[in-house]
């Protein structure tokens, strides 16, 4: 071991136990330490906890909503065969399901409630969206055409106070015109079934219908809103749909996920850089306080550099030895905030919940935010990319310290000893 790393290890161990300068020097290296300690752990858990949130909001909305989907650019779709005959044959397109979408009022006694309707093919909508495996009660094949079944989403299903097997009224914007008014379209409905895929968006405002039933509702005759596309590859989508829009129709359109829904995603990218900027702050704040430290450091050692000097240490040396005080230090707050960070990030699920049940409280109510619970995914490139940049401000931080120890003149430094 050389003389620089063995100093330096011996000062930041700061071995001596006299009360005094040495000793409030060392309570203010462990603050240090601790701080960028804490700072780390925090960056991790925030950018772990956001990663989540990018997760949970994909594949949230992508259960529901489509990678892609084929619509008319005016009215509805009406020869939707032969589009989703090409768009199923298109390289990197999974499965297609065609799908009538429409605005709706549900009735039950004295409880109204607006909603989206949505009519499907049980079929081939088990193969483009999550519904099957987030039924609460019933089956999506329980929707059978003629019928007249609908299947609502566990919020709305709870804001009526309606049960499968209970019947609610669907009134249909479009009505029929009469010479006396115009009279809304009506249709009783049996609830064969809930569902809740864990958004509010689409928990508290989605019926699901048969496609048959929706076309006869709505009077739209053979013609369907649109076809949905689930891809093998979800972030081949903007490609996929560029090339598709070729081999289609002029009057067919082509939209992806990444347009129809890039606030949700955009929105969730920039908290999470600007949480990134700011929680680097204190880092950087933690890893200054090391510059005060060995400011401190470097006026104690006063003698200590003069003898150095004397016996022969060059001025780079000397640096050498603060430079490995601070990294030292560096290092074991790097340490234990990663260690923490890491292991917090990974048990978020479970400390989370024990607090909200201790304290009585619920940090994401369901009815404010879109995902309920706080979701977590730990990415070892932030990791790498958190230490680096935390070791390089520590490295920083140390640099005007040991350039000061480095010009301690020994003549100067020996003449009150």
């Amino acid at each position: 071991m050389n003389y620089e790393l063995l100093i330096g290890l011996r000062y930041v161990r700061a071995r001596r136990r006299a009360a005094g300068r040495n000793s409030f020097i060392s309570f203010i290296s462990m603050v240090s330490m601790l701080g960028i300690a804490l700072g780390v752990a925090a960056l991790i858990v925030v950018l772990s906890v956001m990663n989540g949130f990018q997760r949970e909001l994909r594949t949230r909305i992508l259960g529901v909503a489509a990678h892609a989907q084929v619509v008319a650019y005016e009215g509805d779709l009406q020869n939707w065969q032969e589009a989703a005959k090409i768009a199923a044959a298109y390289p990197g397109v999974k499965a297609v399901a065609p799908f009538v979408q429409q605005q709706g009022m549900l009735s039950l006694g004295e409880s109204v409630r607006g909603t989206l309707v949505r009519g499907v093919l049980p079929d081939a909508e088990d193969r483009v969206a999550d519904f099957a495996k987030n039924m609460k009660a019933g089956k999506l094949t329980d929707l059978k055409p003629g019928e007249f079944g609908i299947i609502l989403g566990a919020e709305l299903a709870k804001a009526m106070g309606v049960m499968p097997g209970e019947k609610v009224t669907l009134i249909a914007p479009t009505g029929l015109v009469t010479p006396a008014a115009i009279l809304p379209r009506l249709k009783q409905f049996t609830v064969v079934g809930v569902f809740e895929v864990g958004m509010y968006e689409y928990d508290v405002g989605l019926a699901l219908i048969h496609m048959q039933d929706a076309q006869t509702l709505y009077r739209m005759g053979e013609g369907v809103s649109g076809v949905r596309l689930a891809l093998n590859d979800l972030y081949a989508a903007p490609a996929v749909a560029r090339g598709l829009l070729s081999k289609l129709d002029p009057s067919i359109g082509v939209s992806d996920w990444t347009r129809s829904h890039a606030n949700f995603f955009r929105a969730v990218q920039i908290e999470k850089n600007v949480m990134f900027i700011i929680l680097s702050l204190i880092v950087a704040v933690a890893a200054f306080n090391i510059v005060s430290t060995l400011v401190m450091a470097v006026q104690d050692k006063q003698a200590d550099i003069a003898i150095l000097r004397t016996l022969g240490a060059s001025p780079k040396s000397i640096m050498t030895i603060f430079v490995i005080q601070g990294a030292i230090m560096g290092l074991i707050g790097l340490g234990i905030g990663v260690t923490g960070g890491v292991l917090l990030a990974l048990n978020v699920g479970v400390v989370v919940p024990a607090i909200e049940h201790a304290f009585g409280v619920q940090f994401l109510a369901k009815d404010v935010y879109f995902i309920s619970e706080l979701p977590s995914q730990l990415l070892w490139s932030d990791v790498i990319t958190i230490t680096v940049l935390a070791f390089s401000v520590t490295l920083f931080a140390t640099l005007y310290p040991s350039w000061r120890a480095a010009r301690t003149n020994p003549a100067e430094a020996l003449r009150y000893e």
